[in-house]
């Protein structure tokens, strides 16, 4: 094998994502989660996501090297066509584009889903050197062609300190009138089986 096999995530893979996600919550304001949820806690987040919304990871010889999936913005109906992401990447893989590889997955996914724009949530550093997070996610997604849209300054506090998160979109479809509610995931014709693997980066 290459490179790791990008495919769709099962729940039997919730302690192997588990085992990437924990140190994210653990070591880093990255995620303003406070404790690591248990596997049977993140075996129901990924059941819940996969009843609507693209779940992908990358699988290497050694196990699972990352994983990203889009999620609810907002409860309401009329958020339907807009989405949320997340994308989390074991240690030995950054820097590599499989960063990139996965995002632009689950941007083809939620394109075709009929989705307009998603949204990611990103924790940003008030100050120079902080230990627990960096700017390296802004600046990933805004490669990626996300826009800064809202700044909320001091909205979350972890490790005893305070930081800012920002909103950035990247829109995928045209907003028009009389848009047709999204084709979810799942009901996507051609689309990989769970599992299943979809394409090679």
């Amino acid at each position: 094998m290459n490179g790791p096999r990008l495919r769709a995530v099962s729940e039997a893979d919730a302690e192997a994502l588990l085992a990437i996600y924990a140190p994210y919550v653990r070591d880093t304001a990255i995620t303003f989660e406070y404790e690591v949820p248990s596997p049977e806690g993140f075996r129901r987040r990924i059941r819940q996501t996969l009843e609507r919304y693209p779940y992908f990871c990358l699988e290497g010889e050694e196990g699972l090297a990352g994983y990203a999936y889009a999620a609810p913005f907002r409860s309401r109906k009329a958020y339907q066509w807009v989405a949320e992401t997340s994308v989390y990447l074991a240690p030995g893989a950054r820097k590599r584009g499989w960063g990139r590889l996965l995002c632009e997955s689950l941007e083809e996914a939620c394109r075709a889903m009929g989705l307009v724009s998603l949204y990611a949530c990103i924790t940003v550093p008030r100050e120079a050197g902080d230990p627990f997070v960096t700017a390296d996610s802004a600046e990933f997604h805004a490669h990626l062609g996300y826009r800064e849209l809202a700044r909320f300054p001091g909205s979350g506090a972890k490790f005893g300190r305070w930081y800012d998160t920002v909103i950035m979109e990247k829109v995928l479809n045209d907003r028009r009138s009389g848009m047709p509610e999204p084709t979810w995931f799942p009901q996507l014709a051609p689309g990989p089986e769970s599992g299943a693997p979809i394409r090679k980066p």
